[in-house]
């Protein structure tokens, strides 16, 4: 391993930190989601993802990761410059003026790391699909990653992309579902039922596994796994359960903070609960 669990952990517990801090500094952002992907984020980029920090868009020679639900870019962002890819002082500038952090994230801002705009749901995967291909046309063996959330898999577009992928064997992806159960207006079973994704992507042809998103040990073993899955004609889902707010105990599991910001109560309550591990920007 790069990392321990406890260090893994330890990064998490500063990424949640700069969350909280980040849509508190500006009054504006998605605080909830974030906060449940941190420990696959902290997992993927510190143990998992090959990737370079000296930044090129084509990625030649490296695992390639699409975030298609963009409006957790928060988590993204602290991830990507705790691990060197920018500067973590600029994590002040999130969506502010001018700043290359914005509420979603964009190629335009030229910031290092982000290879395609996202956060109009339903296109990461078709996305991460064509980046695949490519990398297969290359003869390149890495690895792409795609997170999706649970409630933008009511994108019809989506759809059409699970089944382009086994038909095509596209079998060097790892697709993940951050499987929280909640959405903007609510939980995803009154707004429009999901019933068994599982059941779903297997039908279309996936190969697919289950892991605790919120279990550093857990997910990392099972991020191991997926890749040890790859190359056998079939892509891969990995069904991630994760608690909405992960680490901020009035957050959790409730869809009330998927977009809204903590005041200067909330956020004191939250940053108790976070210890600082690495530094805040």
């Amino acid at each position: 391993m790069k990392h321990t669990i406890k260090e893994l952990e330890d990064i998490a517990s500063q990424i949640r930190r700069d969350i909280v801090r980040m849509v508190h500094g500006c009054q504006s952002g998605h605080p909830g989601a974030s906060l449940g992907c941190t420990d696959f984020f902290t997992a993927l980029y510190f143990e998992i993802l090959n990737h370079k920090t000296d930044f090129t868009m084509q990625g030649a020679g490296e695992d390639l990761f699409f975030l298609s639900n963009g409006h957790i870019s928060p988590v993204w962002y602290s991830t990507l410059a705790h691990a060197g890819y920018f500067d973590k002082s600029e994590l002040a500038t999130f969506r502010k003026l001018n700043s290359r952090l914005q509420g979603h994230p964009t190629t335009h801002e030229h910031l290092p790391g982000i290879r395609i705009a996202s956060g109009s749901l339903g296109q990461g995967l078709s996305v991460a699909i064509g980046a695949a291909l490519a990398k297969k046309l290359n003869g390149d063996k890495s690895y792409i990653f795609a997170l999706l959330g649970d409630g933008e898999l009511q994108e019809g577009q989506n759809w059409e992309a699970a089944m382009f992928a086994p038909f095509n064997k596209v079998d060097h992806l790892i697709a993940t579902v951050d499987y929280n159960g909640q959405q903007i207006d609510g939980p995803t079973s009154k707004v429009l039922s999901l019933d068994s994704l599982q059941a779903k992507f297997e039908a279309f042809g996936w190969h697919v596994i289950n892991t605790d998103g919120n279990d550093m040990q857990a997910i990392v073993e099972g991020l191991h796994y997926a890749k040890t899955l790859t190359g056998k004609g079939k892509p891969i889902l990995n069904l991630m359960s994760t608690q909405m707010g992960a680490g901020v105990d009035y957050m959790m599991g409730t869809h009330k903070w998927h977009g809204t910001a903590p005041n200067d109560e909330q956020l004191a309550a939250a940053l108790a609960q976070l210890p600082e591990t690495l530094g805040d920007y």
